[in-house]
């Protein structure tokens, strides 16, 4: 005999009346009519050149977002076209991206270039940090470190080749910018 769960197919707590075809709460369910009599009127305001400006510069909420969970390892891939990854378990790769936070018990090796990261566990490798590279107190980062801004956390670390001034693509900016040799 099977028993079918308690989850699937309950209606119990539904209205009756929505039951069997009476306004239905999907516009889409009673066809295009309804969908455009109950579409919202579109803003054509123009967009301010700050208001753009803001909305790239922060992160965006609905934005694309990898997560390699704990005990998960992703190993010789290229990522790409990802404004959030957030590593929890262990990640090998290159990637371009927007954010990359690190989990204290998460580890990235490999190649970055990134606008923000917040690092809780391990980085080791080639990492270029556009705007702002946070350190936190579990977080250790080794390699080629370029960044904008840096902040540590008392009992993160950091070691290798650190340089300030990192700029997307452009080599130029790193040029009589003060370094740092850490070992």
């Amino acid at each position: 005999m099977a028993l079918q769960s308690p989850f699937f197919g309950k209606r119990d707590n539904e209205p009756t009346s929505l039951r069997h075809g009476s306004p239905n709460p999907n516009p889409y369910a009673n066809g295009t009519q309804a969908a455009a009599a109950s579409a919202a009127p579109v803003s054509t305001a123009p967009v301010s050149a700050n208001t753009a400006a803001a909305s790239s510069s922060a992160p965006r909420e609905g934005g694309s977002k990898l997560t390699v969970g704990p005990n998960i390892k992703l190993k010789g891939v290229e990522i790409t076209d990802c404004d959030t990854l957030v590593v929890e378990g262990l990640v090998e790769a290159t990637m371009d991206s927007r954010v990359i936070q690190i989990a204290e018990h998460g580890a990235f090796k490999g190649s970055a270039e990134i606008d923000i990261a917040e690092i809780h566990g391990e980085f080791d490798g080639n990492l270029t940090v556009r705007q702002k590279l946070v350190i936190y107190a579990t977080g250790k980062v080794t390699g080629k470190i370029r960044y904008g801004k840096l902040v540590i956390e008392e009992g993160g670390q950091l070691a290798g080749e650190i340089l300030y001034g990192a700029v997307a693509g452009t080599k130029a900016a790193l040029v009589g910018k003060p370094g740092l040799q850490v070992a």
